[in-house]
């Protein structure tokens, strides 16, 4: 047991470290990328790594490490705004299911049915090619996509919650039904949300890479994972490195949140605590 704590919370650092050395590559990219990710060397065409091009270059001589780095910023970005969207959206519809009436909680609970019944991948084309191609419209797609996922959450959480004797007694009391929510729902709804929202930000930044692949998320010249590894998927045998660093970025990154989400799951959980 204690070695297994031990590797957890190595590992648990490790995922850290590295989320936070991507996040402060994103954030200073113009300074510690080499190159511009749009640059094009065609005489450096399929450059093995080198000093001068420490992951190689792609089949326009564009230097990969750069793209891997400017493409940090867009899988950042999508993970950020689609996790802001799903939780305001998907919290909102929660609250109101779990607090309103049975019929209310009937309808709102179908119509986020609805959603989850879709493949997400399927579903996004649906609302990206209905919206326009890029990664503004693939952001919101994700987001709205995903926010079933909050709502049964809430939802779930908010009905336990409010049948305990502090709630009922504050509501005896007369108290307003957003104090309620502000003072006694959301503070004990919290950790299993933050663990929620580590799961949804990895399943985005995959969904997003997805659809890049499939050309209908971020568009060229544009750096991203996913259209990286559409460029390599020709040249798989004439220069691996152009799938095996991007993908190996993108495989880190989802792992990392996925420790994460699991560690805060277990952290946050009362009765592992309890037994601890």
């Amino acid at each position: 047991m204690i070695a297994a704590r031990k590797s957890q919370k190595i590992l648990f650092s490790l995922a850290v470290l590295f989320l936070l050395v991507l996040v402060g590559a994103a954030l200073a990219a113009p300074l510690v990328a080499p190159y511009k990710p749009t640059d094009q060397y065609l005489a450096k065409r399929f450059k093995a790594p080198t000093l001068e091009n420490l992951l190689g270059t792609d089949n326009y001589g564009r230097d990969v490490l750069s793209r891997i780095i400017y493409g940090s910023r867009s899988a950042l970005i999508v993970g950020i705004v689609t996790v802001s969207i799903a939780l305001f959206l998907g919290g909102t519809i929660g609250l109101l299911a779990g607090l309103g009436s049975r019929n209310l909680d009937s309808v709102l609970m179908l119509f986020m049915d609805s959603i989850l019944s879709f493949p997400t991948i399927l579903l996004a084309i649906t609302v990206v090619s209905f919206m326009g191609y890029g990664l503004v419209q693939v952001m919101l797609a994700l987001g709205i996509i995903s926010s079933p996922v909050f709502a049964r959450l809430v939802r779930a959480e908010t009905l336990a919650i409010k049948g305990e004797g502090y709630v009922e007694a504050a509501r005896a009391l007369g108290t307003p039904v957003v104090k309620i929510v502000f003072k006694h729902i959301i503070p004990n709804i919290l950790g299993k949300v933050v663990v929620q929202c580590s799961i949804v930000f990895a399943l985005s930044i995959v969904t997003e890479a997805s659809l890049s692949y499939l050309g209908v998320g971020t568009q060229p010249p544009e750096a991203s994972w996913g259209l990286m590894l559409k460029d390599a998927r020709n040249y798989l045998v004439q220069a691996p490195w152009l799938a095996i660093y991007p993908g190996l970025v993108l495989a880190f990154t989802v792992l990392s949140f996925n420790i994460i989400g699991d560690t805060l799951s277990e952290r946050l959980n009362p009765r592992l605590n309890g037994s601890s």
